[in-house]
């Protein structure tokens, strides 16, 4: 970590994206006949349509404890639903506009990565458009926290309101959170949505959870109010007990589950959680949940069937530690291992040994695992 920061050549990528901001204007300002209209689409392609041909895989130069947001940049862009989507945006005009874009910013390192000569590149562009909204260098983030806080910035500034729908329903999961009064029997009911997942490290009897398939279900397991934590009943008009829980009612493409590793003590420092939890290749939501827990709308064809997309593993304590991105090439069907600049093939056994253990590789754990749907996986 804490590489020298090198000059970015992206002449080439900076060229190419200029060209396609142009035809844009032309596109919306003369709006040419239809043979001109085909001749820009193809040129469009030409420039933004290739990028996926390339199928080395780029690292990511380490500009100052920027491991965390390296590791979670490779796991978006190796998602070709996400890629997609970027591709798609609206290019900002102004000059400063771009540069405080972060869908654009992150569009020009795609672009810099799949058609540069380099074996790695340097995020410094983005990095200073990151810095614009807080997000700094030389700093530990918590890689579920920074997703989240990357995925509002990608949102929030996607002007197309298509592209925005298209990019929560990729990773948003709906839910449906309920409330039923143990006296009268009302029940209250909520919809939302959860980018993450967060499921515990351990269970109701605080016992240890040792596979991704228990802590699945301790998370949606419903939980019993009473004494203090008791709510007003409406119906009722008093504290009552109740039964709180919740409901999926339609998974994303792209899910992503947060493993609950570190925790705060009684001294407010934290600590890591570095038990083993295993987690499997496939998920299979019919077989994990309930008939009342998993509700999918049949008109989705909804078969809750998932396969492991990619794995963001953290080493070292909870104070000071390093990230990297283990990522299935859908492709050529490999795992690689995105190490800031470095990049190398792995196997299935040097992803397993991310499920943790104190004494194995600096205490390498799991943090964040995506999976994706496995009718999803060819566009």
């Amino acid at each position: 970590m804490g590489l020298r920061i090198g000059r970015l050549q992206t002449k080439r990528s900076t060229l190419k994206l200029e060209e396609y901001q142009t035809m844009a204007v032309e596109a919306e300002e003369e709006k040419r006949t239809e043979d001109t209209l085909e001749k820009r689409n193809e040129k469009l392609k030409a420039i933004c349509g290739m990028a996926d041909l390339r199928n080395e895989a780029v690292g990511l130069y380490n500009i100052g404890l920027t491991c965390c947001l390296n590791s979670l940049l490779q796991v978006f862009f190796m998602n070709r639903h996400f890629t997609t989507i970027l591709r798609r945006i609206k290019v900002p005009l102004e000059a400063a506009e771009q540069k405080a874009s972060v869908p654009y910013q992150m569009l020009l390192l795609l672009e810099q990565m799949q058609r540069g000569k380099r074996k790695s590149v340097h995020p410094s562009d983005l990095a200073r458009c990151l810095s614009m909204y807080h997000v700094r260098l030389f700093v530990l983030y918590d890689a579920s926290q920074l997703f989240l806080i990357l995925w509002n910035l990608i949102q929030g500034q996607i002007t197309n309101k298509d592209l925005v729908e298209s990019l929560t329903a990729l990773y948003s999961t709906q839910l449906q959170e309920f409330l039923v009064c143990q006296e009268c029997l009302l029940e209250t009911k909520k919809d939302s949505g959860m980018l993450v997942l967060p499921l515990p490290m351990f269970d109701c009897d605080s016992h240890l959870v040792r596979k991704l398939e228990d802590a699945l279900r301790c998370f949606f397991a419903s939980e019993q109010l009473t004494g203090d934590n008791m709510c007003v009943c409406e119906q009722c008009g008093k504290k009552t007990p109740s039964l709180q829980g919740m409901k999926v009612m339609a998974l994303p493409q792209t899910l992503t589950l947060h493993l609950k590793r570190f925790c705060s003590k009684e001294s407010n420092r934290t600590r890591k959680i570095g038990h083993s939890v295993s987690f499997p290749r496939s998920l299979d939501f019919s077989q994990i949940l309930t008939p009342e827990q998993y509700c999918p709308d049949a008109l989705e064809k909804d078969n809750g069937l998932y396969e492991l997309f990619a794995v963001v593993a953290h080493s070292g304590s909870a104070s000071f530690g390093h990230y990297c991105a283990y990522i299935w090439n859908i492709r050529e069907h490999k795992w690689y291992c995105f190490n800031d600049s470095s990049v190398c093939q792995v196997s299935w056994d040097d992803v397993k040994c991310t499920y943790g253990n104190a004494g194995l590789r600096w205490g390498e754990t799991a943090y964040l695992l995506v999976y994706m749907k496995k009718n999803c996986e060819q566009l």
